[in-house]
């Protein structure tokens, strides 16, 4: 069966309403190489673009949503091809390309090839085109560019790294353990170089009264209540605190 029919085949359970993404060696010009997403002037006219659904709001939070929609697609792909086939899509910025919207939101993702078998199996190490080839040189860039907390992204990141991590074990391709090495390298402080890991445990859940039904909250805040009309998510750490002072005050 050829690869690009292996990778169109993930698509189903969890994976269902995704688009698959494309495999093009010669990417036309109607996409975006990922590349340019470093580049501070394309990101000034991507937030000015994107922030105009945000009335221009804080741009800090309008980077930050950008990436709430960039990092998911980025990770339900990535984990979905490493964890259920062992195969280490070419996600780094210099290999891939990207849809976008007309207001600069991406929608889907356009690969060099359909990857190739993971050379090493360990949680420290068989993520590392996705961490190393995509997510730290583009937050650095997300940061310098809005003066956000690289953390911001990163959590951002993190969130919808365990989100599929843990939805993909009801994909009907799933090992029973498919998604330890996801939460292996979630667990570890650091990576296998030494360095801190940005992806530590970047969401916690809280037992409630009905210990069946976990709240599940994100470590940081992803700071979209700078734009007054959205508030805080539905997993925001802040508005968690604030519910549990107020239970608090009302007992």
């Amino acid at each position: 069966m050829p690869m690009t029919s292996a990778l169109t085949r993930l698509y189903i359970g969890p994976l269902a309403g995704l688009t698959p993404p494309r495999v093009s060696a010669a990417p036309g010009p109607e996409l975006l190489a990922a590349r340019e997403l470093l580049d501070p002037a394309y990101l000034d006219a991507l937030f000015a673009r994107f922030g105009a659904r945000y009335a221009h709001g804080d741009r800090r939070a309008v980077a930050s949503l950008w990436s709430k929609w960039h990092f998911s697609g980025l990770a339900a792909h990535g984990l979905a091809a490493n964890l259920l086939l062992e195969r280490d899509l070419p996600l780094g910025l210099d290999a891939l390309s990207l849809e976008q919207s007309a207001e600069g939101q991406t929608t889907g993702l356009v690969l060099r090839h359909a990857g190739r078998p993971l050379s090493e199996l360990g949680a420290l190490s068989r993520f590392a085109t996705l961490l190393d080839g995509h997510l730290t040189p583009l937050v650095e860039a997300l940061a310098a560019a809005t003066g956000a907390s690289t953390k911001v992204f990163w959590s951002n990141a993190g969130n919808y790294f365990e989100y599929f991590a843990g939805a993909l074990a009801g994909h009907p391709m799933a090992s029973p353990d498919v998604g330890e090495p996801a939460r292996a390298l979630m667990e570890s402080r650091t990576l296998s170089d030494g360095r801190r890991n940005p992806l530590y445990r970047p969401v916690r859940y809280l037992t409630p009264a009905e210990p069946d039904k976990p709240t599940r909250v994100r470590r940081l805040c992803c700071i979209r209540y700078l734009i007054d009309e959205l508030g805080y998510c539905g997993n925001c750490p802040l508005a968690c605190r604030r519910a549990g002072k107020a239970a608090k005050a009302a007992g």
